[in-house]
Order: C-alpha cells, then structure tokens, then sequence
C-alpha cells in the first residue's frame, strides 16, 4: 500500500517538482496550498507523514502543527521551510514537529529524511501497548500516563521517549542514540528539543519518588525504577 502525503506549499513551482518527484517514488500525495485548509484535510483523510510549510496563506505552519499536536493528531510533520534561523528550528521542533529541512534542498535529500520518518514511525508502532513505570501506569494508544488518580496525556514524542527510557530502564542510554532512534540524527537543534521534553517527562514522574530520569553528565540520561 502507498504511503500517503499531504504536501502544503503556498510556492506553485516547488509543490510541483516535489509532487511529481514523490509520486515518481510512489507516493500518494494530495497538495493543498492554504494554511486555513490543512485542520480539514487531515480530518477527513489518514496521512503518513505531513510536509508542512511554515510561511503559508492563513495559519502559518507552527500554529498549525501546535493545533494539530493539541488534538492528540500524531501525523509525522516534516517542515519545509525558508526560515533558518537556530530560534526557528527550536521552535519548529517544540511546536510538534519530526523534521526540518531548509529551502533551498534537495529532493534528494527531502526523499531521504522522508523514508527515515517512515521508518522510525513504523519502528515505534511495534512498541509495547502498555507497561508500568514504578506506580505509574502507561497506555501507548491513548498517551495517558496514569497515577492513582491522576492522568496525564502526554505527546507522541513524549511518548516515543517514555517508551524508549522504559525499554532500557536502569541502563544508560547516550544522547546520540536516543536522537537518533527517535529523532532521526543527532543534530544540536533536536539536541535542545530532546532536553526539553526530558524535563517535561521529570515533572510527570515526580509523584513517585522510585522514578527517576537521572543526567549522566558528558553522556546521556538513565531511567531508575
């Protein structure tokens, strides 16, 4: 079965090659050109992966990718954008995004991080549907993340990392590698993005005084049960 993308580009010229690129590749891409358009589109439609333009007619992407993250939709989002600064790149990440990539590209390398977010999003749907954590309870389909009678519902990357720390628990684990089976690469961008959802995951856990997300300096972090 195709992989279907949802490709939103205000740049006629660019949302062509791209299209007919990635429907050369065999995707199923369906192009939308308006900011205000993206909400409904993914209502009404399932899409593998989304790649979002941040400067668009109507919303711009990072409103879009907030909103779209608020309503538990945990479609990959892929930025294409011209804004390259580092304070844009952060904020893309903590907005919800997977990936960004800076115009100019290649549809080389557009492809490339393309069937890595693929990849990883098929990796992570085998992740175990539920387990604990000391006297918390985790639901992976719902991101509730429950004590006693406290529920929390958490993001899908905060999940992805929950259930990355949970699978190797008590073992530290590097920076690198936790960037890239969930980020993708180890990029210094994803690097300030990771930190902060590490301290978002220490507020959630600091009901249980058995749980604990310890900073192994120069290396990486250790989830203590």
């Amino acid at each position: 079965m195709k992989h279907k993308i949802l490709l939103v580009e205000d740049d006629v010229n660019l949302a062509f090659v791209v299209k007919d690129t990635l429907v050369n590749k065999d995707y199923d891409v369906c192009h939308i050109h308006d900011g205000n358009e993206v909400l409904k589109a993914l209502h009404t439609n399932k899409y593998d992966l989304l790649l979002l333009d941040v400067m668009l007619p109507g919303l711009d992407g990072f409103s879009i990718s907030k909103q779209i993250r608020q309503q538990r939709n945990q479609t990959p989002i892929l930025f294409l954008t011209a804004r390259g600064l580092p304070e844009d790149r952060i904020q893309g990440f903590e907005a919800g995004g997977d990936d960004y990539l800076t115009k100019p590209f290649s549809i080389e390398e557009l492809s490339l991080r393309i069937k890595a977010i693929l990849k990883r999003t098929a990796k992570q749907e085998e992740a175990p549907v539920t387990f604990t954590i000391g006297n918390y309870f985790f639901d992976n389909n719902t991101f509730a993340l429950q004590h006693k009678n406290k529920t929390t519902v958490v993001t899908k990357r905060e999940a992805d990392l929950i259930t990355y720390l949970h699978l190797n628990r008590n073992k530290t684990v590097t920076r690198e590698d936790i960037l890239v089976q969930l980020w993708g690469e180890n990029d210094y961008f994803k690097g300030r993005s990771m930190d902060v959802f590490i301290a978002r995951l220490r507020k959630y856990f600091n009901l249980d005084a058995s749980v604990n997300i310890v900073n192994v300096h120069g290396v990486g972090f250790r989830l203590e049960v």
